[in-house]
C-alpha cells in the first residue's frame, strides 16, 4: 500500500489498478494446500465458491479503507496453469466452464452487490485458449453481463497467431475488450 500510494502520488494521471488472485486459502482447496494442483472444493454456488467470491469483496473493502481502489479484478490468474503447475506454485485450476459458473453464480453477483465499481476480467491466461474460453464464458448471457473484458497473457504468442485468437475473439464478442495483463521479455 505505501508503494501504491507513492506511485499514485507521482503519477500525472490517474492509475488504473487491477488485481488477480493466485490461490484461495488451503481450507477451501481440493488438495488442502495453497500450493500445487487443486481446485476450489465443491462447485459454483456452494459455500466455498460464495466464500471465495466474498474474499474478493473483502480485499476491495480493505484497500478502499486505505484510499486505494481497483479498476478491475480477474477471476483467476492462469486458471489452466493450475492443472500443470509445479508442486510449489500457488494456483487454482479452473476450466472455462468452471470459471463461467463461478462468475455467473458467485463472483459476478458479489461484485454487483458490492459498493465497488470494479470491473471483472475473465481468462487471465494464454491467448492460446481463445476464442474457446470466450465462447464458453461469454456465450452464457448471465456470465457475460458481469464480464467487462478478457485478460490475456502473451507468453505463447509465437504459437498462436493473433488472427485466430485475438481477432477471432473480438469478432465474436466486440463489446468485451481484450487486455494484455501479463508478459515478460526473454520467455521463448
Amino acid at each position: 500500500i505505501p508503494l501504491l500510494r507513492r506511485a499514485l502520488a507521482m503519477s500525472k494521471r490517474p492509475l488504473s489498478l487491477f488485481a488477480s488472485p493466485w490461490t484461495a486459502p488451503a481450507w477451501m482447496r481440493s488438495n488442502g494446500d495453497v500450493r500445487g494442483k487443486g481446485t476450489l472444493k465443491g462447485k459454483a454456488g456452494d459455500k466455498y465458491h460464495k466464500t471465495w467470491a466474498n474474499y474478493f469483496i473483502k480485499f476491495l473493502d480493505e484497500y478502499a479503507k486505505r484510499n486505494v481502489t481497483f479498476w478491475a479484478v480477474t477471476a483467476q490468474n492462469e486458471p489452466l496453469a493450475g492443472l500443470f503447475t509445479p508442486p510449489q506454485a500457488p494456483t487454482i485450476a479452473f476450466t472455462a466452464a468452471q470459471q463461467r459458473d463461478f462468475i455467473a453464480q458467485d463472483l459476478g453477483p458479489a461484485l454487483a452487490r458490492s459498493p465497488h465499481r470494479t470491473q471483472l476480467l475473465m481468462l487471465d491466461d494464454q491467448r492460446i485458449h481463445l476464442p474457446h474460453w470466450a465462447k464458453v464464458v461469454l456465450g452464457n448471457a448471465t456470465a457475460a453481463r458481469y464480464v467487462a473484458g478478457l485478460a490475456v497473457h502473451w507468453y505463447l504468442d509465437a504459437i498462436v497467431p493473433p488472427g485466430c485468437s485475438l481477432e477471432a475473439t473480438h469478432k465474436l464478442f466486440p463489446d468485451h475488450f481484450l487486455l494484455y495483463t501479463e508478459a515478460c521479455t526473454g520467455f521463448f
